[in-house]
């Protein structure tokens, strides 16, 4: 089987992207599953879990430059593994490759024979208002080539590096290199992690039959310098990480996910998304209120079947799809009632596995910013 096969799920490439969402309800037989009451436990978390069969580091960032422009930045490295545990080691057909949004290979170059269980693909943008700059690389798992490390923290595909100065994942520097553009970022917080859903154990479905462990930071502070095409600029902000692993995100019903974070006021965020089922009744919701302390609630749809309401206001074709780029959302019991504007509507991420990624503003109850994802539109 190669690494091939698991985005398409034929033997042969494709020569067009796959959506994420496509990809996240695949089978999860032989890997590990997801249980309640496991807890999550820091630092050692923090690292892989090859066992899942997905894994991600998630960090998005809303940022300020010196002249006052809004800006904002993902940096993302996923963990996908070949085959299950018990299973014999891939032969996978591949090498270390990094694309540029534009390029019409879609996947890895086939060069040589290697014997892994784990690849990781890492994206990385940098979206302004009038610019939406993205890029992939590939790497099979290897100590040299792609991997996450402790002593210090360490998450890389090749040049790419998220450096922590001990086992903690802060403070630490996170640096992206590109030809059109790149980002030298320092990275801190004093503030505890949050467990999404009970105690990090995050349902997916009414049934309870998807679920993923998932944990966030969205207090870090950000300063540094961005690039484009070759100019540097000075960036302040406030970033947002998100870890989650899983062998099925998505239960093969759900099409895909709509996704937000959001910075209510210093001291409290809210993380809120929708797994979209095939009509409005199988849709489900879950959101997270946290404060800066720590503390958090939780609210979804099992269990508030009729407190949170994701409603699009506006669509409009992308690259990669029709996406709904504003939003009325609203969350009854936390008396949040906002409208949401994406700084840039093209802010498509057209790559190995294709979705919408970009910065965004809200208004109404709350005022703030945020950021956005898109999953599983045609």
């Amino acid at each position: 089987m190669l690494l091939l096969s698991l985005l398409s799920g034929c033997d042969n490439a494709p020569n067009d992207s796959k959506d994420m969402g496509q990809i996240m309800g695949n089978s999860a037989q032989g890997y590990a599953k997801v249980v309640p009451n496991k807890p999550i436990t820091f630092p050692q978390d923090h690292l892989a879990h090859n066992d899942f069969k997905q894994e991600w580091w998630y960090l998005t960032a809303n940022l300020t430059t010196a002249s006052g422009e809004a800006v904002g930045i993902q940096w993302t490295q996923f963990r996908i593994a070949l085959s299950p545990p018990d299973s014999e080691p891939t032969m996978l057909i591949e090498q270390s490759q990094s694309s540029p949004a534009s390029s019409k290979n879609k996947f890895p170059a086939l060069h040589s024979q290697w014997q892994t269980r784990q690849v990781y693909m890492a994206h990385a943008a940098l979206t302004s208002k009038t610019q939406h700059f993205n890029a992939e690389k590939w790497s099979r798992g290897n100590k040299h080539l792609a991997a996450v490390s402790s002593n210090p923290f360490t998450i890389f595909t090749q040049n790419w590096r998220w450096q922590s100065d001990n086992n903690d994942m802060f403070p630490a520097q996170l640096r992206v290199e590109q030809p059109e553009f790149g980002f030298q970022l320092q990275l801190d917080s004093q503030q505890p992690f949050q467990r999404q859903g009970d105690n990090g154990y995050s349902i997916k479905s009414a049934d309870s039959a998807v679920a993923s462990y998932y944990y966030s930071q969205p207090y870090i502070n950000v300063s540094g310098t961005i690039n484009r095409h070759g100019k540097s600029e000075i960036v302040t902000g406030k970033a947002w990480l998100d870890r989650e692993w899983s062998s099925q995100f998505l239960t093969k019903a759900q099409q895909g996910w709509d996704w937000f974070s959001l910075r209510l006021n210093a001291q409290q965020t809210l993380m809120i998304f929708r797994l979209r089922g095939n009509n409005d009744a199988g849709h489900f919701y879950s959101a997270r209120l946290m404060n800066a302390d720590g503390h958090g609630s939780n609210i979804n749809s099992k269990d508030q079947p009729n407190d949170i309401r994701m409603t699009p206001t506006q669509w409009q074709q992308t690259q990669t799809g029709r996406h709904p780029i504003a939003w009325h959302i609203q969350v009854t019991s936390a008396n949040i009632d906002i409208t949401t504007s994406a700084l840039n509507s093209n802010s498509d991420m057209p790559l190995s596995v294709s979705y919408w990624e970009g910065p965004i503003q809200f208004s109404g109850s709350h005022q703030g910013e945020g950021y956005m994802e898109l999953t599983g539109y045609q």
